[in-house]
This record gives structure tokens, C-alpha cells and sequence, in this order.
């Protein structure tokens, strides 16, 4: 399934939302720029929860931090920020602007804390923003509750079909299928801290951080009136 965009329109401009997305972008270039070099910058940037734990200072705590804005090929790019363009302009929308940037960066380390937890002697690197975004989609599924997703789904080789989807159903099975791949990393911990892979459990504290986040960074929504003197 591949979300398209939602029935919910922004009152604002999501200026916090189009500079995060521009900046992963522009930060993708640079990588690509790098050539062979791009594994050095990764290992120095990304998160490797082994190193991370052994570390201290700045080299412990910056790679929380830039291994948010590094993506590992042009799908998970692609992938992640066509999330954050379609729920996280809603979400700014709800918090505010500083408010939306600090629940981002703060649900991103949650995310890279608890994959640091579940994974602490992989020497893997990881990167990409889909931590910090998962939290964003909790975000959106507690503010947004009777929003619609409308998501292309392929029904043949050569047939897909646009659907709408309600956003409890959307996000309830997309963090329903982040939970049965994380019980089966952890099954599977040896291959995946040695072989690498999708940092699931990253997923997950992202999620379950925006859930409790949210709560604290949301502003309550205008009020509307049928005329501008109701109810007085």
C-alpha cells in the first residue's frame, strides 16, 4: 500500500514540515556526491548502537541526531518523505511550528534510543528519518482520529486501484505490522545485528513516543461557530 494523500487540509503553511523534507533531500545529494566515500560518512554519522555505548559526550549523543537526516537509497527516501509531506503538515498545523520541530527531533531519539536498547551490540550503522516520522503518524492518528488515507493499492500485475482507507485503519495495521516484524527481529537478533536490515523496534519507540508526546506538544483546535456571533 502506498499513501497518497489525506482528506485533511492545513490552515498554515508547514514551513517546520517542507524544511525538514528539503533538508533530508539536500543531505541525500551529498551523499550520493560522496561516492565511495559515503560508507566513511555513514559510520561517522549513523547510529551504531555498539559505539554508541561506548562512547560518550558529543560522539555518543550527535548521531541520535544526524543519522535523522541520512536515508540509505532513494526508495527509503522516497518512502519517508512521502510520509511526512502527507501527515506531518497536519501535525504542524495542531502543534505549532517550534512545538512540531521539537516533538520531531524528540520522537527521532526516542526512536534511536530504543533501537540502541533492543540492538546494543550491533555494529551496524543506522540512518533515516522513519523514526522521528513514526512518531508523527501517532501524532496524526490521535489528533486526526476521522481523517481519510487515500492509498494506491496494487489488485494485479497491470491493475491498482486508489482506495480510502479510514487513518485508524491505515496506521493501526502499518504499527501492527512494525510490532510482528520486531517480535521476529528479536527471534532473529544474531542475523539481524550481524546482516543489518530495518531497525523495526526504531519504528515502534518512535511511534509509542508520539502517542504519549503528543498529549504534551498538541494546542487545542480554534473553535468553530455557525455565525460570527454564536453563541453569544
Amino acid at each position: 500500500m502506498i499513501p497518497l494523500y489525506d482528506d485533511i487540509p492545513s490552515r498554515r503553511f508547514p514551513i517546520v514540515n517542507y524544511t525538514l523534507i528539503l533538508l533530508n533531500v539536500l543531505v541525500f545529494v551529498w551523499e550520493v556526491s560522496l561516492g565511495p566515500e559515503i560508507e566513511v560518512a555513514v559510520r561517522a554519522l549513523g547510529l551504531i548502537p555498539a559505539k554508541f555505548l561506548q562512547s560518550s559526550g558529543l560522539e555518543r549523543w550527535l548521531p541520535l541526531f544526524t543519522s535523522m537526516f541520512l536515508h540509505g537509497g532513494v526508495w527509503h527516501l522516497v518512502s519517508n518523505m512521502l510520509a511526512l509531506w502527507i501527515f506531518g503538515d497536519n501535525v504542524e498545523d495542531r502543534m505549532g511550528h517550534l512545538r512540531y520541530l521539537v516533538f520531531y527531533l524528540l520522537s527521532g531519539v526516542i526512536a534511536g534510543l530504543t533501537h540502541v536498547f533492543f540492538n546494543p551490540l550491533s555494529p551496524i550503522p543506522t540512518v533515516g528519518a522513519s523514526g522521528a516520522i513514526s512518531g508523527v503518524l501517532a501524532a496524526y492518528l490521535v489528533l486526526f482520529p476521522r481523517a481519510s488515507v487515500y492509498t494506491l493499492i496494487p489488485l494485479f500485475l497491470f491493475w491498482v486501484e486508489v482506495v480510502r482507507i479510514p487513518a485508524v485503519i491505515y496506521l493501526g495495521l502499518w504499527f501492527l505490522s512494525q510490532l510482528m516484524n520486531g517480535a521476529f527481529a528479536l527471534v532473529a537478533a544474531r542475523t539481524v545485528q550481524s546482516m543489518g536490515g530495518v531497525a523495526w523496534w526504531a519504528h515502534i519507540g518512535g511511534f509509542v513516543a508520539g502517542l504519549v508526546l503528543v498529549w504534551f506538544f498538541r494546542q487545542p483546535e480554534p473553535r468553530r461557530y455557525v455565525d460570527e456571533y454564536w453563541p453569544w
